[in-house]
């Protein structure tokens, strides 16, 4: 059996638009605030939980190196989480739509990479891999929920997927 192999496309908000949001300022409008000295980039997604909102910082210390197999897909189903890099830094977003209520459609796995300007707040229940970044260490401001009882489903490949250029 051959291994599938998914293509890394640019992060943009079209495309990604039915797992989440690109936070970025290019392509979204603004208004002006602070006596016209700051540019406000509102309400670029919105976070979705039923408990506390909380702001962490992940320090990724492996660094991706491409073409990398995955194997596994993670969801929170019952908060949404953000990440933003913190140094300009690039990173590799691998996404995927359910396809049904257990399990991601694997037929329509998908790979992105930030331009290291843009973050991304993923759905809740958006199935998605951890952070794989280019360089390490890596720091992002991470959006997500803060609260007691599960919120994290992990779903095991029954083949590994190639992710290449």
């Amino acid at each position: 059996m051959t291994m599938q192999t998914i293509k890394i496309q640019p992060l943009n908000a079209k495309s990604f638009a039915p797992y989440g949001e690109v936070i970025a300022c290019k392509d979204n409008d603004f208004f002006h605030i602070n006596d016209q000295h700051t540019e406000r980039y509102h309400a670029l997604a919105e976070a979705e939980t039923d408990a506390k909102v909380g702001l962490s910082i992940f320090r990724n210390i492996k660094n991706t190196e491409i073409p990398f197999q995955v194997s596994m897909l993670e969801r929170h189903p019952v908060g949404s989480q953000a990440f933003i890099p913190m140094q300009g830094q690039s990173f590799l977003i691998v996404v995927a739509p359910a396809l049904d209520q257990v399990t991601p459609d694997l037929s329509k796995l998908q790979a992105f990479i930030s331009d290291g300007t843009q973050g991304v707040n993923y759905r809740a229940g958006t199935w998605h891999h951890p952070l794989l970044t280019l360089e390490a260490p890596s720091d992002f401001v991470v959006i997500d929920r803060i609260g007691t009882g599960p919120n994290c489903d992990v779903y095991s490949f029954p083949q590994q997927v190639c992710i290449e250029n």
